[in-house]
């Protein structure tokens, strides 16, 4: 089994510095035009199916780095690869926010709590293992290539099920995802080996 997974394209609120977490954002042009690039990168890997965060900006995300593929490529919602919840945060300014949480969210994950309403990081890599143990036992999918598409902190979260270090402490392995990087793993028998790391196609 081979893994494609893809970070949402540039948002508006991206662009802002505001809070997104499961706030259901559009891709902004420069978005769109990212994912595009990408889809061109890809055309050639056959995608036997597509599994996205029900946000909007990962489906569209999917959508187009398919292609005119999306016709023929079954693309499945899963609420398990949703991004975080930062609860009464989320659409805030960030820089308007109390920094020391935001920068523990961000450098020092282990001592990060969530605002009100938020999610714990425990909890976002509790439902994407369960998302992950799900789709790489599925017998269907052992031979086959799968698209993911999602967002960073849930990327991250993902990709705990691949690298060595894990744990709260390497929570980011040294950054965010950067918008429509590509993440591939190939998954043999069990094992798990990163062979493309936050790759992107548009420099």
């Amino acid at each position: 089994m081979i893994l494609y997974i893809v970070r949402h394209g540039q948002t508006k609120w991206n662009v802002q510095k505001r809070l997104q977490g499961a706030s259901d954002t559009d891709l902004n042009e420069n978005g769109i035009a990212l994912a595009k690039v990408t889809g061109e990168a890809l055309k050639e890997v056959p995608f036997s199916c597509c599994f996205t965060s029900p946000l909007k900006r990962a489906r569209d995300t999917a959508e187009l780095v398919l292609g005119e593929r999306k016709k023929s490529v079954p693309v499945y919602p899963d609420d398990r690869i949703r991004e975080i919840s930062f609860g009464v945060w989320e659409g805030q300014d960030s820089t308007l926010l109390p920094q020391k949480m935001l920068d523990n969210f961000f450098h020092h994950p282990e001592k990060y709590q969530p605002p009100q309403g938020g999610e714990e990081l425990s909890h976002i890599l509790e439902r994407t293992r369960d998302f992950w143990q799900d789709i790489t036992s599925r017998e269907e999918l052992q031979d086959k290539t799968v698209l993911i598409a999602s967002h960073g902190c849930c990327i991250r979260a993902l990709l705990h099920n691949v690298y060595e270090e894990a744990g709260l402490e390497n929570y980011w392995h040294g950054t965010v995802p950067p918008n429509c990087c590509v993440n591939v793993v190939e998954v043999r028998d069990g094992k798990a080996v990163l062979l493309e790391e936050d790759k992107i196609y548009y420099e």
